[in-house]
């Protein structure tokens, strides 16, 4: 029988569907993450935020309006994804390349295609990373933004994969509440598949990347005194560079379409 504590990090993964740090089934699973769009944004924290800003309306007003991030339900936000995808995490550690298979998570792959590709997750944190268990990401860090794409979750796809080590996962809250949040499991994680966590693909590249993600300052409240959800929901990134500032980043990340003919197995 599995040691108690092996739970605790586990119950964890969930996301804070319900406005506050959860616990339960969302904690039991990495919660949700945010993306960046095609091509590379400037390497650095204040360039990465700013490209935040003027991908999601931060600056001039008509640029909200354009941006189809402020539409989730569009078409631009829900067409189906190529079958195989790449996307490069450009992270303050280094570059990180996941595959991404729609025919493993159709609805996951549609979901993280689109808010990638269109500059959700630029500037987002690695806000949970508890060694050997998880690398999670996905909250945008502008609660207008998060706030937005809670209200539009997906529902589930099936598990086709195994939560192993490398694999890219949607977090959730419960059933059929998976938003923006994912986790890249940094250990085999195969615990996670009977609770229906359905990885959408593999890190091809720059697994030594996420090993070396800060992980110092441990899980979030109530389990202990990392970031806490809530409170990037209601802060966004000012709370994370104040209180949180050795936190890893995503700076941007560049989607490109793979001929499913020509990728791994």
């Amino acid at each position: 029988m599995r040691p108690h504590h092996a739970l605790v990090p586990l119950l964890a993964l969930m996301t804070a569907a319900c406005g506050g740090d959860t616990e339960g089934r969302a904690a039991e699973a990495p919660e949700r993450a945010a993306g960046g769009p095609d091509g590379r944004a400037a390497a650095t924290p204040e360039a990465a935020d700013t490209a935040v800003r003027a991908a999601t309306g931060g600056g001039a007003g008509s640029e909200a309006q354009e941006s189809p991030l402020f539409s989730p339900e569009s078409e631009a936000m829900t067409a189906p994804a190529p079958d195989v995808y790449r996307t490069v995490l450009h992270t303050s550690e280094g570059p990180v390349t996941v595959e991404v298979r729609r025919s493993l998570a159709p609805r996951g792959a549609d979901r993280f295609y689109h808010l990638a590709r269109h500059g959700f997750y630029e500037g987002a944190r690695f806000f949970r990373v508890i060694e050997g268990f998880v690398a999670q990401f996905g909250l945008s860090g502008r609660p207008e933004l998060d706030a937005l794409w809670r209200d539009h979750p997906i529902r589930d796809d099936s598990v086709r994969l195994s939560n192993e080590r490398g694999t890219l996962t949607f977090a959730s809250a419960g059933e059929d509440t998976r938003t923006t949040q994912l986790f890249f499991n940094l250990a085999d994680n195969r615990r996670l598949d009977t609770m229906g966590f359905a990885p959408i693909g593999r890190v091809v590249a720059g697994m030594s990347v996420l090993d070396s993600l800060h992980d110092g300052y441990g899980d979030g409240p109530p389990r202990g005194n990392g970031p806490s959800q809530a409170a990037i929901l209601e802060r966004g990134n000012e709370y994370l560079e104040s209180e949180f500032p050795e936190l890893d980043r995503i700076d941007s990340v560049e989607v490109r379409a793979v001929p499913a003919s020509g990728s791994g197995g």
